[in-house]
């Protein structure tokens, strides 16, 4: 019987092995875009041959296209500090305008944060596509204590990775302040950009709000393809939710080969190209590893 199990955990390691080689080896860069026309509209209809991929500008040849509705995994990762305390409910309104903008497919949850980050959801349930359950999820947590902004991300990217869907996505409710976290903004940065993820960001603050750091959610978002915003009022928070939503749904994927002889730890930069269309996507990457 000891023997068996010994094979049996041979086997297992061998596997594993395996499947982390082809991830070393297999170097597909898969990037999501969203095109909107020069008039802002959403672009939807584009073929493969529409786009042209550059990597610090040489031309790249496009291998993965795909214009459909993909699953997502999403965490909602909301400040609970005491300063947002009288904006909660708007959040909460917000969060479940997102879920039932989604698809029935999507996976999501929440993570709280105030002097410590915290999964909003029980133990028993990572995920949950159940608008009410989510929004309790948010509500549940009081708004107190101190602000762990890039330990909240850090924590959020860590839960995003356990998710099923290949297509990952953080929305952010915060001032962009931070004054209590181990990790730092570039520590989250780098994380983010290996896990591919977008980060979409809210600015939950007054102009008069001496914490507010727009600065920071705007990178965040920039770095990862995806896209700040920041509400006068917070009535707007349910039609951001709703847009976000909508984005998600109507991006292309595309994927390449790296043709770059750039050594690792130097950062390769992209840019993408449709006609006179605008697109948003992740502005690069950087190589951890050298491939065989």
């Amino acid at each position: 019987m000891r023997t068996l199990a010994l094979l049996a955990l041979s086997a297992l390691c061998l596997r594993a092995e395996a499947e982390a080689q082809i991830s070393v080896t297999v170097n597909l860069v898969v990037l999501h875009a969203s095109v909107t026309s020069p008039a802002g509209a959403a672009v939807t209809g584009l073929t493969a041959e529409d786009f042209a991929i550059y990597e610090d500008r040489a031309p790249q040849t496009l291998r993965l296209f795909r214009h459909d509705d993909l699953p997502l995994t999403v965490g909602l990762v909301v400040d609970h500090s005491g300063s947002t305390r009288s904006k909660l409910a708007d959040v909460v309104s917000a969060a479940r305008r997102f879920v039932q903008s989604s698809s029935s497919a999507d996976e999501m949850f929440v993570v709280n944060f105030n002097d410590v980050p915290s999964l909003g959801l029980p133990a028993t349930t990572p995920f949950s596509h159940h608008a009410e359950e989510l929004a309790r999820a948010v509500s549940n947590s009081p708004a107190e204590g101190m602000t762990t902004l890039y330990d909240a991300i850090f924590f959020a990217l860590g839960h995003l990775q356990s998710g099923t869907r290949d297509k990952k996505v953080l929305l952010i409710f915060s001032d962009g302040a931070d004054n209590a976290s181990k990790h730092t903004l570039d520590e989250v940065l780098a994380l983010a950009e290996r896990s591919n993820a977008m980060l979409y960001t809210i600015g939950l603050f007054d102009l008069a709000d001496p914490d507010r750091n727009p600065g920071v959610l705007r990178r965040l978002a920039k770095a990862t393809g995806a896209e700040a915003y920041f509400p006068k009022r917070l009535a707007e928070l349910n039609d951001i939710c709703e847009r976000i939503a909508r984005d998600l749904r109507n991006q292309y994927t595309l994927g390449y080969f790296s043709t770059s002889v750039a050594p690792p730890g130097v950062y390769r930069r992209i840019r993408v190209v449709a006609g006179k269309n605008s697109i948003r996507t992740r502005p690069g990457y950087t190589l951890t590893q050298r491939t065989p």
